[in-house]
């Protein structure tokens, strides 16, 4: 250790070679741990003189038969998109099969991330089901720090430490662009998420992989950065078409932006699919009644909830090691391509 500085439960499972979750177990005296962690737990804690904190100490006892779901974004932008909605029901179906009550939490100001932090820290739910993760949101880290279980709707990065669920991004962004490309587009634009979002990276990356195959160069001038709202959607297909007016094609990051895209392009008295095929990500209900059909890649965003909830469930009741666990896309062709 350097300096002053206290070691964690997660320095102790790192140092063991375990997870948090049975550091946790040993510490209460589980019988759920075999020999050989409890042995090496045992020794890591001897190793780092590591003083066990209340909550770690309750992670296993103190049960409360209730979990969070935190949504660090407006009630607005909580409306607005499909995405929660769907996913709120996938992770409501699966704990209601369980018995667990789920407190559904909006974080969006200082105020109510401390009011969060203080019912963790009094451990008033057994685990937290976190939505939305940005790069530079310290949230994720708290609660490791707590050795509060924890399941991500995403990942904040490919180096990501924390259980999570997430959709092919970078595989069905490569898919809706390969399919461009065969309906012979050439000038494919792309309307990215939030960047400092690994979901948003990753559909830029597919943008580029794709080009990449076919043995062309991903054009970076006809990349533009969105926020995955329809207003972004149609700011950047503005944008976009104010630089590269001779574009045939654009590839939004979510269904929204595709949204705000078509709006922009029937200002602009250009046709869908004639003049600028158009291609969304995630298969909301939107994408059915846009005007043509919107062509899109399906993400199983009601899977994903159900999956964040069993994973979460397996964690808080059954002593479960971490799981990251990535679900398959598709393309769905409508006429918008």
């Amino acid at each position: 250790m350097t300096g002053n500085r206290q070691p964690t439960i997660k320095t102790v499972a790192a140092r063991a070679g375990v997870g948090r979750t049975t550091v946790s177990r040993v510490i209460n005296g589980s019988d759920l741990v075999s020999a050989d962690a409890r042995e090496r737990v045992l020794a890591a804690i001897k190793e780092l003189n590591y003083v066990p904190n209340s909550v770690a100490r309750g992670l296993v006892t103190s049960r409360t038969d209730s979990v969070a779901l935190v949504i660090p974004e407006s009630e607005s932008r909580l409306g607005a998109e499909p995405f929660f909605a769907a996913l709120i029901r996938g992770v409501s179906a699966a704990l209601a099969e369980t018995g667990t009550q789920l407190q559904l939490t909006l974080v969006r100001d200082q105020l109510e991330r401390d009011q969060l932090t203080a019912s963790v820290a009094t451990r008033r739910v057994d685990g937290v089901l976190l939505v939305s993760v940005h790069a530079n949101d310290r949230l994720p880290g708290i609660l490791e720090e707590m050795g509060l279980p924890t399941v991500l709707a995403g990942r904040r990065d490919e180096r990501e430490g924390l259980s999570y669920v997430d959709s092919d991004n970078a595989g069905g962004a490569a898919a809706a662009v390969r399919h461009l490309l065969g309906r012979g587009r050439r000038r494919i634009a792309t309307i990215t998420g939030a960047l400092d979002m690994d979901v948003g990276r990753s559909r830029l990356a597919g943008w580029r992989d794709a080009h990449r195959e076919a043995g062309l160069r991903a054009d970076e001038s006809l990349a533009e950065t969105g926020d995955f709202s329809e207003e972004g959607g149609r700011r950047a297909m503005r944008s976009l078409l104010e630089r590269a007016p001779d574009l045939d094609a654009v590839f939004a990051a979510s269904d929204l932006m595709a949204v705000g895209a078509l709006a922009e392009l029937r200002r602009q008295k250009r046709q869908v699919p004639g003049d600028v095929a158009v291609i969304g990500f995630e298969d909301s209900v939107l994408a059915r009644h846009t005007d043509p059909p919107l062509t899109t890649v399906r993400q199983p965003v009601e899977e994903i909830g159900r999956t964040m909830a069993r994973i979460l469930t397996d964690i808080t009741q059954h002593g479960a090691e971490r799981q990251q666990v990535t679900l398959p896309t598709e393309l769905v062709v409508r006429a918008s391509s």
